[in-house]
């Protein structure tokens, strides 16, 4: 039953994945190379881009060599503090989201503040990250709250 809620999930999502395979495959002409990881499809060494990872759909797009490397969390980077978190933990959170939210993801994602540490997406991923639950923005528990 899982894989068929995920396999909906996929479809609801797959606007974004779509969009996500095209940066990919430009980016694979440009040496990136593909994996899956993560419940995504993950496209490694992308040469363009700020630095970091993006997902769209199931698709994560990453400019690092592994979605292993540790990255501070978007509230560490914020107020300072020493809070990491493996990237593709958060970038996973990320398509779970897109899985439920599907085309309504990208709009509600820059309602709710765009790439910032007050966004509730962002906060959820870290979430999810750090302790391996919450990965869905509501309601807003405690950054945290362990299992």
């Amino acid at each position: 039953m899982l894989g068929v809620v995920q396999g909906i999930g996929a479809v609801w999502a797959s606007p974004y994945t779509l969009a996500g395979l095209v940066a990919g495959t430009a980016a694979l002409a440009l040496g990136a190379r593909a994996t899956f990881s993560d419940g995504a499809l993950v496209f490694h060494h992308v040469p363009f881009g700020p630095g970091g990872a993006l997902t769209l759909g199931n698709v994560i797009l990453h400019t690092g060599k592994s979605l292993d490397e540790i990255a501070p969390t978007y509230a560490c980077r914020a107020h300072g503090g020493n809070d990491c978190v493996r990237i593709g933990d958060h970038e996973r959170a990320h398509v779970y989201q897109y899985m439920v939210l599907g085309p309504l993801f990208v709009p509600l994602y820059f309602a709710f503040g765009g790439v910032s540490e007050a966004n509730r997406f962002e906060q959820a991923a870290d979430r999810y990250a750090m302790t391996g639950r919450g990965w869905w923005p509501w309601p807003k528990p405690p950054l945290s709250a362990k299992p």
